[in-house]
């Protein structure tokens, strides 16, 4: 038995019948990540220390019988944008590269809670600008599945990492498809919950109206664990739902026989792989001999998807990374300085990559004077309309199926010198989040020896509906059982 290799719910069982302890769980995990991280490049920061006293805390908890919950004792990596005090936070930034928090996130202190476990914290694009990880302003990762290729984008290390089995389960942050988009491409399982179902509160902001925390599992059963004890109503976070956090468990073997799922005809256009097509199809008549009803949806505005989205990113990106100056945390150029203008400058120009001038630049030209109306307003306004899309396609329907990218993961290198051709990866993923409905991506198949990732979209609030269908399909199908050969 490879104990890196277990899921939640195995290493879980293993663990409250003291068959393995919290710091065999955890040494295994480790070593994994130390075996094989110099591949695959997914880890920032390897938390060795802080990763072996949290297992002995959860060993004594699960001896004496106190406070003992499904994910005491589970080893797990965070994506390097949501804090943790007293390890360092980087968002892949070398504005932040030696960057300490002094405080918690809300998700890092409900795990802590729990009594899982922090292995380490994850690469990502900088400040989650990106498709392909290749914007990290550290270095680059890598697909577990083909080492040529990108493990997909902003949250691809934390993918990567679970793709590797590096961690029992990771933490991801979605803000147009960033969980799962890396999620399809490196063949695990994530969730982009509904925009304020988790807290905000500690996580390094790019476009605070979108950003969403989710999980990246094994299988959909994890998920839905991960999800429940990170979810809930935080004080410090005005945006959160002020309501119970379902027992997502509750009817996650319940049948789908006799349930409506909408494909939307606009995500079914020229363009798509072959195989990722062919994937999707074979989910299709899967769900069908299950006794789901079929039925075809229209999502009418998802054209205007794409330039919506990057249009708010770029803007509310640009108001927040304003705060990186070089005057109160992180990176500080001030060497030949005439004045404090002459920091700010020297600061962000070193300090932030292309791609993050590139949004800054284009969100402060959309939020200027004279074009504000012409852009960021307009850009509001049919934001509503796409909100209004998927309300009026989920009141006939209980859940959408839709691909995850039009492709498998694409060759690093292969898109870098082409943002459009780059941004044009996510057209399937960016409608949710400026519409806040939940989304769940799992494996559905391969294409050319590459995973391929589906996604189910539902309706605000209703993960449980989520974590039921995309159970009903693991519990017939061993896509996310596959592993990569490393």
């Amino acid at each position: 038995m490879q104990l890196h290799n277990l899921t939640i719910r195995e290493a879980s069982e293993l663990l409250t019948s003291k068959k393995i302890s919290s710091v065999e769980l955890t040494q295994a995990v480790l070593q994994r990540a130390h075996d094989v991280d110099d591949k695959i490049k997914s880890y920032v920061t390897i938390t060795d220390d802080v990763a072996l006293e949290q297992a002995k805390q959860a060993d004594e908890r699960i001896a004496k019988g106190e406070n003992v919950t499904p994910l005491t004792g589970i080893p797990f990596a965070m994506k390097d944008c949501i804090s943790t005090r007293g390890v360092r936070t980087t968002c892949s930034s070398k504005i932040l590269e030696d960057y300490v928090p002094q405080y918690n996130a809300t998700v890092t202190n409900k795990l802590a809670d729990s009594g899982a476990v922090l292995v380490g914290k994850t690469n990502m694009d900088e400040f989650g600008m990106g498709s392909s990880c290749e914007n990290s302003g550290l270095f680059n990762t890598h697909n577990p599945w083909d080492l040529d290729r990108v493990p997909g984008g902003s949250s691809g290390g934390s993918a990567a990492a679970m793709s590797a089995s590096q961690a029992t389960f990771t933490i991801g942050e979605d803000t147009g498809g960033s969980v799962r988009m890396p999620a399809g491409f490196c063949n695990v399982t994530g969730i982009k919950p509904t925009y304020g179902r988790v807290s905000r509160y500690g996580l390094i902001s790019l476009v605070s109206s979108f950003d969403c925390i989710g999980p990246m599992t094994r299988d959909v059963y994890d998920c839905a664990t991960v999800l429940e004890a990170i979810a809930g109503h935080d004080e410090k976070d005005s945006t959160t739902y002020n309501a119970p956090v379902p027992q997502y468990h509750q009817n996650i073997n319940k049948s789908v026989k006799g349930m409506k799922l909408g494909i939307p005809k606009e995500y079914f256009v020229a363009g798509m792989e072959a195989g990722v097509e062919s994937s999707i199809q074979e989910a299709i008549r899967t769900y069908e001999k299950l006794g789901m009803e079929i039925h075809e949806v229209s999502l009418p505005n998802t054209k205007y998807a794409l330039p919506v989205y990057y249009l708010l990113l770029f803007a509310e990106a640009s108001s927040n990374l304003a705060r990186f100056d070089g005057t109160r945390f992180g990176l500080s150029v001030s060497e030949n300085a005439k004045d404090v203008i002459d920091i700010y400058l020297q600061t962000r120009h070193e300090g932030f990559g292309d791609e993050v001038k590139r949004r800054i630049m284009l969100g402060a030209y959309a939020l200027s004077a004279g074009y504000y109306d012409a852009y960021y307003l307009k850009a509001q306004k049919v934001r509503t309309l796409l909100r209004q899309d998927f309300e009026l396609a989920l009141s006939s329907v209980d859940i959408l199926l839709a691909p995850t990218c039009p492709t498998t993961a694409f060759k690093l290198g292969e898109k870098t010198n082409d943002p459009l051709e780059m941004y044009l990866s996510d057209i399937y993923v960016v409608a949710t989040n400026p519409a806040g409905v939940p989304a769940l991506a799992l494996p559905c198949g391969f294409s050319n020896n590459m995973p391929v990732g589906m996604q189910l979209i539902g309706k605000h609030l209703d993960e449980q509906t989520l974590f039921q269908v995309g159970n009903a399909y693991q519990q017939v199908t061993d896509w996310h059982k596959q592993q990569p050969n490393l």
